[in-house]
């Protein structure tokens, strides 16, 4: 991946610690330099230069340092780490470090672009607009994707995030004539048995087609893991900015990734931030986030979905925390919902689509979306409210409209969040079950729509 420079070895390998190695009395290199290490048995190993001084270069291995002591050579190469780009990578399924894994002939490059990227800047950043159907009821109704936006989903262990993920991978489509749409699938940290699983569905599903997928697995380096993103990014950006498609980016598990970035951290002797994390993990996440967009006078887009276990399902942990502040919004897994068997367990209460206003309306989705959108929020709200109501005084003790909100709240869990897991559900078809069941409240409880929409939709 790395155009070699005329450069001497160096035999001065004065540490190793975990992923790192430290080299003495080197060159002037510079930060995120590639680097080749040879082995005492002549086998050879990639690297990459994570921080320099005049005293010392500190190089992390990306296969792991089994193998490396004081004799091993290294050698500088002069440039960044590269990934290269091919319209003929969709189909593929490639390793954390942007290796064929599904035994095809290696990517025969265009380009080869740094995975670093380029910063868009932010004069020439386009608002994120127009719509993008997953075909799940609770984000398409709800919390609606706009291309350019970046939505994570907060999960927690145990919870199908995994195939929410690949349910979006599979469904996600951008509703208009002569659109190129095209899915990057990372996967991070992943157990053997999650692999095969994505391998299986993207081949079964046939939507392996229109998708690029990174699968780094759990006992693959940490150093791996924090470079799969940036190759998985910098390959939506050429399909976006140079190839002009929609690309939908789904990252699975950033907090696997930054589980990675404080074991490097660690080994580096950092002083730790908050629960152990490096103190620049809020800049390491933006990096990633921030290559999200839409760029004006091109045609393609960049859309994220980020998903993040929360350990101890704590959303105030810095992993939740922070990916918050920097993106727009957030869909909350429930683990009630998950309890009560409701697939897939989408707590539409404390998610948020910052972006939404953004892609709705008439010429984007309906014009009754938005209005549909509030009055579900707010009967739904009543309704689980006068849950905990009950529990104390009982359902006899409700007036009829109470009953009727109680009722509501029951139908809409079973309605609009639950759905099956090869359900494709078009957001027509999302706000026609909407209006089904908003019929069985009166219809002056339905303070949040428009009165033409009433007369419009209400009695179809």
């Amino acid at each position: 991946m790395a155009k070699a420079k005329v450069s001497k070895e160096y035999k001065t390998v004065s540490q190793i610690a975990g992923p790192l190695v430290f080299v003495q009395k080197t060159e002037p290199v510079g930060y995120q330099e590639m680097v080749s290490v040879r082995l005492s048995d002549g086998s050879m190993k990639r690297g990459q230069v994570l921080d320099t001084s005049d005293e010392i270069v500190v190089v992390q291995i990306f296969e792991g340092t089994s193998g490396i002591d004081r004799q091993a050579s290294v050698r500088f190469l002069g440039d960044t780490m590269k990934m290269p780009v091919s319209r003929e990578m969709l189909g593929r399924v490639l390793t954390g470090a942007g290796e064929p894994l599904d035994g095809g002939a290696r990517i025969v490059p265009d380009k080869e672009l740094d995975i670093v990227g380029a910063a868009i800047n932010p004069w020439a950043r386009d608002s994120p607009a127009d719509f993008i159907q997953t075909g799940i009821s609770t984000i398409d109704g709800m919390n609606t994707l706009v291309r350019g936006q970046k939505l994570p989903i907060f999960s927690g262990s145990g919870l199908p995030h995994n195939e929410i993920a690949l349910q979006i991978a599979r469904q996600a489509k951008v509703l208009g004539e002569n659109e190129e749409f095209a899915v990057v699938f990372i996967a991070l940290g992943i157990t053997n048995e999650e692999k095969q699983m994505f391998m299986k569905e993207f081949e079964r599903t046939g939507a392996l087609k229109n998708a690029v997928v990174f699968l780094n697995l759990a006992d693959d380096p940490a150093v791996e893991r924090i470079v799969t993103p940036r190759l998985g990014l910098t390959t939506a950006e050429y399909m976006a900015f140079e190839l002009g498609m929609q690309v939908l980016v789904i990252m699975t598990d950033i907090t696997n990734y930054c589980e990675a970035l404080r074991q490097v951290g660690a080994a580096r002797e950092e002083v730790p931030g908050r629960r152990g994390y490096p103190g620049y993990m809020y800049t390491d996440l933006a990096q990633l986030y921030e290559r999200a967009g839409r760029i004006k006078d091109k045609k393609g887009s960049i859309t994220q979905i980020p998903i993040l276990s929360m350990p101890s399902d704590d959303i105030t942990h810095p992993i939740p925390d922070l990916s918050g502040y920097i993106t727009e919004g957030q869909i909350v897994l429930s683990r009630e919902l998950h309890r009560n068997g409701i697939y897939p367990p989408v707590n539409v209460s404390s998610s948020l689509s910052r972006l939404m206003n953004s892609g709705v309306g008439k010429g984007k989705t309906r014009e009754d979306h938005k209005a549909v959108s509030d009055q579900l929020y707010a009967s739904y709200a009543e309704g689980k409210d006068l849950r905990g109501l009950v529990a104390i005084v009982g359902k006899d003790s409700l007036s009829a409209k109470d009953r009727k909100f109680l009722d509501f709240a029951d139908l809409f869990e079973d309605r609009i969040v639950r759905q099956g897991i090869d359900e494709d559900r078009s957001i027509e078809r999302t706000l026609d079950i909407a209006w089904e069941i908003l019929r069985e409240l009166d219809t002056d409880q339905l303070t949040r729509i428009d009165r033409k929409y009433i007369e419009k939709y209400l009695k179809k």
